[in-house]
């Protein structure tokens, strides 16, 4: 079934994707001792929220974001999120290899408090389209933009 994007869930997506390295800032009490989990592990903060997932109904999104993609819906002020370049409505293709094009809202969020570092691939409204060259379509980084957006922030 398509979205209303016109993209399969599963299927390749076409589109240039913007990479991003997200290094999470441990989390601190306020007398500024660790933060630890249930096991034992320190806890990482990444500094945004999320919205969406395949199990969400993206018609009744505040943002409006036209598919059951998950997306970028909240960055804190001076967070790893902010340092990285992330953007609020930046959709999330890939966290560390793993294809949030198909997760669930849970999956997701679940998926991002993993690791203390952040390995992720978003789509970004305005990066330029590809151009059809022949061959599959699969995920790809556009160098240029990137380079561009890593000397900006």
């Amino acid at each position: 079934m398509q979205d209303m994007a016109g993209h399969t869930a599963g299927d390749p997506l076409e589109c240039y994707s913007i990479p991003i390295v997200l290094e999470k800032d441990a989390d601190i009490d306020n007398q500024g001792h660790a933060v630890l989990e249930a096991d034992g592990k320190q806890r990482y903060r990444c500094g945004f929220r999320i919205g969406g997932g395949i199990d969400q109904d993206p018609s009744q999104s505040p943002q409006g974001y036209p598919d059951k993609g998950i997306y970028v819906t909240y960055i804190h002020e001076n967070s790893a999120a902010s340092r990285c370049g992330l953007q609020v409505h930046d959709k999330i293709l890939q966290v560390n290899g793993k294809d949030l094009t198909v997760a669930t809202h849970k999956q997701a969020v679940e998926y991002i408090r993993r690791k203390p570092v952040l390995k992720m691939l978003v789509y970004r409204k305005g990066v330029p389209q590809l151009h059809k060259t022949g061959g599959n379509p699969q995920f790809q980084s556009y160098n240029q933009y990137s380079q561009q957006y890593q000397q900006q922030y």
